[in-house]
């Protein structure tokens, strides 16, 4: 098999999904990854979007300049790749772009993209990493960068997809051979999407790395970047909360709705539809599944459910939203949040003049230009990503008729170049499917390495996730501390409610600290009633840091093991610009 090729392989567990490392780039992370795709793959999306994923990699990187193709000629797996069935990126790759880039370093770019160097190795220097006319290039596209004042492909883009939409309906009414087809046609404008989405979170995290060097170097803090990039507005991301949150609001302000949600959660969408009383609360609630139900849990597996495709999960979120204190209303706090941005903002102008006033302002533009758009191109892809989605269930559907006790997830245990054959006989495939199946689930029992370096330890030897906690993990005592990297200043205590899951928050409630393994947009609506946000992982870019932003909460990122060394119900500190975590009680029990 071929670096850059995806097949099905026997670890010990049975065959399934999986590349072969780059040794040019050896070191691989779940940092960032693990956000996009939390779950084990599935064989049919990997190999349905491999080459996308791969070629949107390059094309990207090549048009900032900051590599050639001689530098990925071991092929496209230095960018990252799915090893037995979990998602990586490649952070031996990101770090030969941080050498490569004049004004940032290694530790920088870890920790805005990955926040991985607390477990990373050191880096290696090679002979190849270091490229002078790369680093020109690189000075030329944040030149570019810094003096963007629009990006119109986020226009054009959105038009694609709508497009897509609108040929949706007649697609769902074609034949299985026209729906393969169209699943396979719709991988064109996906890499044209990805291209455009990852060449713009380059220029985000450059612009924010830049920004953050300036507070550092010229002002003395650099965490006020923090402070600055907090409430931008227009972030996509945090957008489902604000409307969740309202829906919540009205479902408690109303005896009757309270009433139907009271009788729980089984049943209650048939409920509300067939009450009269309900009415005008349905219809902004399939105003909320319209516009956000590409949105949820694993969103960008076509063979996971979404918003959309399970509607009871937003009126399970809702269930919870309405029980929040009406004070942690995301608005509210928002608005506290941009009146201490403006603040800091004319503070540090009045302490900059020249040139450095100059860079500054560009900087703090870029950053908010670039963070905006990398959460509408992302949304923007979820959208396409979603039309692919229904094609398929559509398809799954039709084939799990045709097979005794067929499954609609079925059809994704089988790969690319087998589709045609299985929509012909899909019974032919039930011995390799039961096989697939099994192996996934023995995986998902499994916690993959966060950070692996040179070959992929063998996943029998994986530990088991039921057996990581009592056997690796001793909760903290008072007065320990667990170090991150700040995600939103603020300082705040509360109690640490440990939540692995999304769709079951457990005891957490208002005023409540979040304290969960990663976050991803399933996970946005148990923001809003909570008082601070703490994750085992992610980087300064990622999905946490930018929607507690919008909701003006502190957040702190990659505090190592902190689902597994804090104690559920312990009260903690948690310190958004320093990302430190304090104890400050432990429960008896």
């Amino acid at each position: 098999m071929k670096l850059g090729s995806a097949a099905m392989v026997d670890f010990g567990l049975g065959e399934y999904i999986t590349q072969y490392p780059s040794k040019r780039y050896p070191i691989y992370t779940r940092g960032n990854a693990g956000e996009v795709w939390p779950e084990v793959a599935y064989p049919l999306t990997i190999t349905l979007t491999r080459i996308v994923g791969e070629q949107a990699s390059a094309r990207a990187a090549i048009n900032a300049g900051v590599i050639s193709r001689k530098d990925i000629v071991e092929g496209p797996s230095c960018f990252g790749g799915v090893f037995a069935g979990y998602m990586y990126l490649n952070l031996s790759f990101g770090r030969m772009i941080a050498v490569r880039t004049p004004g940032t370093t290694i530790e920088k770019s870890d920790a805005t993209y990955y926040g991985s160097e607390q477990q990373a190795p050191e880096y290696t220097p090679h002979k190849d990493d270091k490229n002078t006319l790369a680093s020109l290039k690189i000075i030329r596209y944040g030149w570019k960068m810094l003096n963007t004042s629009e990006i119109p492909s986020l226009a054009s883009d959105r038009d694609l997809v709508t497009q897509w939409q609108q040929r949706l309906p007649a697609l769902i009414q074609s034949s299985n051979q026209e729906l393969v087809a169209a699943l396979r046609e719709i991988m064109e404008p996906a890499m044209h999407l990805f291209t455009s989405h990852l060449d713009i979170t380059g220029q985000a995290g450059g612009a924010v790395q830049l920004l953050s060097t300036i507070c550092e170097e010229r002002l003395g803090n650099r965490s006020l970047a923090l402070t600055l990039l907090g409430n931008l507005g227009d972030v996509d991301s945090a957008a489902p909360s604000f409307v969740l949150w309202e829906l919540g609001r009205q479902v408690a302000q109303d005896p009757k709705l309270t009433k139907l949600f009271d009788e729980g959660t089984v049943g209650l969408e048939g409920r509300l539809r067939n009450s009269y009383h309900a009415s005008t609360f349905v219809e902004e609630f399939d105003r909320f599944l319209s516009e956000f139900g590409s949105r949820g849990p694993n969103e960008w597996e076509t063979a996971c459910e979404t918003w959309g495709t399970d509607p009871i999960s937003v009126l399970i979120l809702i269930d919870r939203m309405r029980h929040a204190d009406p004070a942690k209303s995301p608005t509210h706090r928002a608005e506290i949040l941009g009146n201490n941005r403006e603040q800091n903002l004319i503070l540090a102008r009045s302490q900059l003049k020249g040139l450095g006033l100059w860079l500054f302002n560009k900087a703090f533009h870029a950053s908010i230009l670039f963070s905006q758009a990398r959460e509408r191109s992302k949304t923007t892809i979820i959208d396409l990503i979603h039309i692919a989605r229904l094609i398929s269930r559509e398809l799954a559907q039709r084939a799990a008729l045709q097979r005794e006790n067929g499954e609609l997830i079925d059809m994704w245990f089988v790969l690319e170049t087998e589709l045609d054959d299985f929509i012909k006989n899909p019974s032919s495939f039930d011995e390799k499917i039961s096989d697939r199946k099994h192996v996934r689930e023995e995986l998902s029992k499994r916690t993959p390495p966060f950070i692996f370096e040179g070959n992929l330890p063998n996943p029998s030897l994986w530990p088991l996730r039921k057996e990581v906690n009592p056997k690796e993990f001793s909760p903290l005592a008072v007065g320990d501390t667990l170090q991150g990297f700040g995600g939103c200043p603020g300082v705040t205590e509360g109690i640490a409610r440990i939540v692995t899951d999304p769709s079951n928050p457990g005891s957490l409630g208002t005023g409540d600290i979040l304290v969960a393994p990663l976050t991803d947009p399933s996970w946005t609506p148990l923001f809003v009633p909570a008082e601070a946000v703490v994750v085992d992982v992610g980087g300064q870019m990622s999905h946490a840091v930018i929607v507690s932003r919008e909701l003006g909460m502190p957040c702190a990122v990659a505090v190592t093991d902190a689902t597994r060394k804090i104690k559920d119900g312990s009260r903690i500190r948690v310190d958004g610009s320093s990302g430190i975590v304090t104890i400050v009680e432990v429960p008896e029990k």
